[in-house]
């Protein structure tokens, strides 16, 4: 008979109150959690209560880029040569950074206002409003400030967040280990699913439970999943154990529309996923997922996993032509469940704005110069595959009068295989060619600019990335919104190239883009954004600016002189 590996799934109670910020408090809460039961330790895997902190990170709210070092608070004293993985918070994970083990060296603050409790465990439960109240208090605030180095002012002004994660320090296969709830699920996948075989009541459930986003924001979204179960390493990741303090009014950043999983352009290759989970998945028990797109299916098989775990489930498919709205059915068979059975994809169409005709007589006497945007490129994607494999374990039956015989009494066991993929481009403006007075970066305006973006896709399972494939241009003068470029992919592949579509007011047909005839002087700058390289964890995708200097204008190179008299 063959054994199955097994985790204790403990049941929690999730404890969610509403509470007002009172008037002394400085920021706006956008957290919840919750917790519970903790089943038994051993004397080599163990937590103990109490023994937990948060990570506190500030990020810039308009790109989310994190400008300081992370720093760790906990009302205890966990020992300095305990292994830990540095000052990594959830954000630079996200964007591909890696998990790196080191031991002792580790640094905590000890905060002068105790924290309350922020893991639950069975017998003592954490409190959500203790914990906004704690995140929203002015002298907390100011103490992070300190310790981060930022100035309390700069923080609260507006143009900031706190990324807050929780820690727990516990003893995993004999050692003292110190995890995010992030860390927690990238070292159960570096172990091969060992740490939720030991902890899975802390490391799946406690922790990652313990903070939670009510509202999307930071490219992270509102959890609305199960409260009662442990959660799979890839939920941890994309949804659970965070919190995020906003300043000054700012307002988290609005939940994708719920009708639509996906928006994808028209006639591009894309990557749809979905999360089985559920019982185990193995070659004797194997599960599988089929797509049904257009009329089409799609057979997805043998997706396996351990029990407690889960697997996405992916398959890869060409959009329509033409705009509409897809509703993508998903069904499982052989056992386990997917995280959604439909899935809704806006087709969309963006060669539909290109700027008008410029004129020789245009003017735009109300136009102000805007920066260009600085949205959060996503330039890393990682994701895991199960690969079962069969432990051996011969077992001799019978006895010496009827004989003896051997049997394999083995069980499955699971390796993960890891797979990465990552973009990187190289944008580049310049002066048309058939601009006679342009000098190296500097032209005058009223005549046109050249663009050429070269796109590099690598990983290690190409068979589930696709290229990049699409690249959209914004111009200054429409204040990078209202008109833009859709750019041809002139090279395709994995090493792509893209530049401007022909343009028809173009006298030489050039690829090119006009910059207006009363563009004042100074700095011309065109925004790209590089997208649609899809992989199983979500869409890649980068952003870029390039500067061209404009000064004076295209009828300076004009002289008219006067008729010479009959």
């Amino acid at each position: 008979m063959k054994r199955k590996l097994s985790a204790v799934l403990a049941l929690f109670f999730v404890c969610s109150m509403l509470f007002s910020i009172p008037a002394y408090a400085t920021g706006d809460p956008n957290v919840d959690g919750g917790g519970g039961g903790m089943g038994s330790g051993t004397s080599t895997n163990s937590w103990t209560p109490g023994m937990d902190g948060v990570r506190v990170t500030v990020v810039r709210a308009s790109d989310h880029a994190v400008v300081t070092v992370p720093i760790d608070l906990t009302n205890k004293t966990p020992p300095t040569g305990m292994y830990h993985f540095g000052k990594v918070c959830k954000l630079q994970y996200s964007s591909g950074v890696g998990l790196s083990p080191v031991q002792g060296g580790y640094t905590f603050k000890n905060p002068a206002q105790a924290l309350p409790r922020i893991v639950s465990s069975g017998g003592y439960a954490s409190s959500i409003a203790a914990i906004r109240s704690y995140f929203t208090d002015e002298q907390v605030i100011r103490s992070i400030a300190d310790v981060t180095g930022m100035n309390f002012d700069i923080l609260v002004g507006g143009d900031y967040k706190l990324l807050i994660e929780p820690i727990a320090y516990y003893k995993f296969e004999g050692v003292m280990i110190a995890t995010t709830a992030t860390e927690a699920a990238l070292y159960d996948e570096q172990t091969s699913g060992l740490l939720r075989r030991r902890m899975v009541s802390l490391s799946h459930k406690n922790l990652p439970l313990a903070m939670f986003l009510e509202v999307a924001d930071l490219g992270y979204p509102a959890w609305t999943g199960s409260r009662t179960t442990a959660a799979t390493n890839a939920t941890i990741k994309s949804s659970l154990g965070l919190g995020v303090v906003k300043f000054n009014g700012v307002p988290a950043e609005p939940p994708a529309v719920d009708t639509v999983d996906y928006v994808y352009r028209v006639n591009t290759e894309v990557i749809s996923a979905v999360q089985v989970s559920g019982g185990q998945s193995d070659p004797d028990h194997p599960v599988s997922v089929t797509f049904s797109i257009g009329g089409r299916s799609y057979h997805v098989g043998n997706v396996y996993y351990p029990e407690g775990d889960g697997q996405l489930a992916w398959v890869r498919w060409t959009t329509p032509a033409t705009e509409q709205t897809m509703t993508i059915h998903v069904s499982v068979s052989g056992g386990g469940s997917v995280s959604q059975g439909t899935l809704t994809a806006q087709i969309v169409d963006l060669d539909k704005n290109p700027p008008p005709d410029p004129q020789a007589d245009d003017r735009n006497d109300a136009f102000r110069m805007v920066s260009p945007p600085r949205e959060a490129s996503q330039t890393t994607a990682n994701w895991s595959v199960w690969r079962p494999w069969w432990q051996e374990h011969w077992v001799r039956h019978g006895n010496s009068e009827d004989g003896y015989w051997w049997c394999d009494h083995g069980w499955w066991e699971f390796d993960l295989d890891r797979y990465r993929a990552d973009l990187r481009s190289d944008m580049t403006i310049q002066c048309d060619s058939k601009n006679p007075t342009a000098s190296g970066s500097v032209m005058k305006s009223g005549y046109g600019v050249n663009q050429k973006l070269t796109a590099s896709v690598s990983t290690n399972q190409s068979s589930a990335v696709t290229p990049a494939q699409t690249a959209v241009s914004y111009f200054s003068e429409f204040g990078y919104q209202t008109y833009w470029r859709l750019l041809e992919r002139t090279s395709g592949g994995y090493s792509a190239v893209f530049e401007f579509q022909k343009n028809p007011y173009s006298t030489y047909n050039n690829r090119t883009h006009f910059v207006p005839i009363w563009y004042p002087d100074g700095s011309y700058t065109v925004y790209t954004t590089l997208i649609d390289c899809w992989t199983p964890a979500g869409m890649l995708s980068q952003n870029a600016d390039r500067s061209l200097t404009v000064r004076g204008n295209l009828w300076q190179d004009w002289h008219i002189a006067p008729q010479k008299p009959d």
